[in-house]
């Protein structure tokens, strides 16, 4: 087993990762005309329903989640790897069965636990993706930082730990692979802490340049891992502060440099 510090930097490195793998993609008339401030909700939204329904049954809820997860990230992560991510390619998304045979065959080894990651990953980007287009980038932006502070009011009040724990103990059948969580050696990272990276790499693939893009991963990546620090002293953590603590930072330097932050420069492509 790999000693924590390094399974969670692992986690921390994929967490900003995934932020530079969204594309911008050409958006129909269709879905332009559905757009709506109501997407931004969808962040904190997610985040106060697992808990809600987490505590009413957690065991019940862990499973079906997991089983949830277990049918949804792969189809995601196929759209991704087929259309949705920068490189992606209508073949590539062969290699979705690979990886699912992996994480179920070496489901306990560093192996299969990698090949897990990677594909929750990748749905992530479809979803980021998806709520990015339907969503104006300011009231996206703001559902970045809403989401980060509900988180770290849950984790500060002692509300996610149990409905956590449940979902990351929950196993599906089969030995098949757990999908619902990413579990990388010793540690453990949630799905939303990296849905959350997936919906500001849309954001910047959307409305910023590609070294924006780059620059907004590689921040999330230093932060996410700085912040792991804190797991000196604690035992958990809102893993989506540091994406929300690179949304506003890359605003305070665009504002500071060309005199409008990423809500204000991106709000008039968005409405």
């Amino acid at each position: 087993m790999l000693p924590f510090w390094i399974s969670i930097g692992v986690l921390s490195l994929v967490q900003g990762s995934i932020v530079a793998l969204p594309a911008r993609q050409r958006v129909s008339p269709r879905i332009q005309a559905r757009r709506s401030r109501w997407g931004a909700v969808v962040l904190p939204a997610s985040l106060a329903i697992f808990v809600l329904v987490a505590r009413g049954a957690e065991r019940a809820s862990a499973q079906g989640l997991t089983y949830l997860a277990l049918v949804g990230v792969p189809v995601l992560a196929a759209l991704s790897l087929a259309w949705l991510a920068h490189g992606a390619r209508p073949g590539k998304a062969l290699a979705v069965p690979g990886l699912f045979a992996l994480a179920w065959v070496d489901r306990g080894g560093l192996a299969g636990q990698a090949a897990a990651v990677l594909l929750s990953a990748l749905s992530c980007v479809a979803l980021g993706w998806l709520l990015s287009a339907v969503t104006p980038a300011r009231w996206l932006g703001l559902g970045i930082v809403a989401m980060a502070l509900l988180d770290s009011a849950l984790v500060i009040s002692d509300l996610l730990q149990a409905p956590n724990n449940a979902l990351n103990s929950a196993h599906p059948g089969a030995g098949l692979p757990e999908l619902q969580s990413a579990v990388f050696g010793s540690a453990v990272m949630g799905y939303g802490d990296l849905f959350i990276a997936a919906v500001l790499g849309g954001l910047l693939a959307a409305h910023a340049t590609r070294r924006r893009q780059l620059a907004g991963a590689a921040l999330v990546a230093v932060l996410s891992v700085c912040f792991d620090l804190l797991l000196l002293v604690v035992n958990e953590l809102p893993a989506t502060v540091p994406v929300a603590l690179a949304l506003v930072t890359l605003s305070v330097r665009r504002s500071g440099s060309a005199g409008a932050g990423i809500a204000e420069d991106t709000a008039t492509i968005g409405t």
